[in-house]
């Protein structure tokens, strides 16, 4: 039987929001996701929202399944796995009443999340302030606070400037020249040289800035607006990075798993106060 005190939904399910199920789940708590009908999701390798397309993923052991409704997810979280429903409106939140909500969409902005939407909500990056619409916020900008949960204020503020690798930033991604429909010439896991074309939007070829590996590629026949982010590729040039969750995916998951710690243990009880007994929580997987 599933307790809503260690039920987390969290909306969206791209690489940062899989850090966070991974987490969370390994923690002993319950997962539901929810997605777009088709995930704008590039390093898809390690995003359960993967599960739309394929029906199923497995990242690092935890798999995360297409549920096509509150019922399916409801048996597929008694199988320890994590269910994944398309529904961007999130209106499964008002149906299961979880003991929290995580915002994991990345939009860098506030796209419809509210304070009183869950006992506990938690927005990632910026786009939201503690204590106004979300009870807390979880730094998401590589660096000293990487990870670091906020209850007053605001994440720092989007630059548009990802993270440094190998002293490399914005020449790591690709973006999609053109709006058009994406066509990968090359799959997650393949090395690139710079200069080499690695994918066409539309019929506009688009040359990879570094050399390196693959790392994140959209999913093919998606349509991309002009200057989206279709693609990723890694200097270091090591494989297996690919298939693995980041460094900075599991710091932003551990800020989410420490909120919700925070919130349901309460030191002058006995236990998570949220569920009966701590005891009904499942065994650390």
């Amino acid at each position: 039987m599933n307790c809503a005190g260690r039920l987390v939904v969290i909306k969206g399910a791209g690489d940062l929001a899989t850090g966070c199920a991974w987490r969370l789940l390994k923690s002993g708590f319950d997962v539901v996701m929810t997605e777009l009908p088709q995930p704008l999701v590039v390093r898809r390798a390690v995003a359960f929202a993967e599960a739309v397309y394929a029906g199923s993923i497995r990242v690092e052991g935890v798999e995360a399944v297409l549920a096509k409704n509150k019922e399916r997810a409801l048996q597929l979280l008694k199988t320890g796995r994590i269910p994944v429903l398309v529904d961007p409106e999130a209106l499964v939140v008002s149906q299961l009443k979880p003991v929290a909500v995580v915002d994991a969409v990345m939009a860098k902005r506030n796209t419809g999340t509210k304070i009183n939407d869950a006992p506990l909500v938690i927005g990632l990056g910026p786009g939201f302030a503690a204590g106004v619409d979300v009870h807390a916020v979880v730094e998401t900008k590589r660096g000293h606070n990487l990870g670091r949960v906020l209850y007053q204020g605001e994440a720092a503020p989007d630059t548009g400037v990802p993270g440094d690798v190998m002293g490399f930033t914005a020449e790591r991604l690709l973006r999609a020249p053109v709006d058009g429909v994406v066509q990968p010439l090359r799959n997650i896991g393949d090395p690139v040289k710079k200069g080499e074309t690695t994918v066409f939007v539309g019929s506009t070829p688009l040359q990879a800035g570094i050399s390196g590996v693959i790392r994140g590629m959209i999913k093919a026949g998606v349509w991309a607006p002009s200057g989206m982010k279709i693609g990723d590729i890694d200097p270091r040039g090591i494989k297996e990075y690919c298939y693995s969750i980041s460094d900075k995916a599991l710091a932003v998951g551990g800020g989410v798993l420490e909120a919700v710690c925070s919130y349901i243990f309460d030191k002058s009880s006995k236990g998570f106060n949220s569920c009966e007994n701590y005891g009904s929580l499942r065994s650390v997987r």
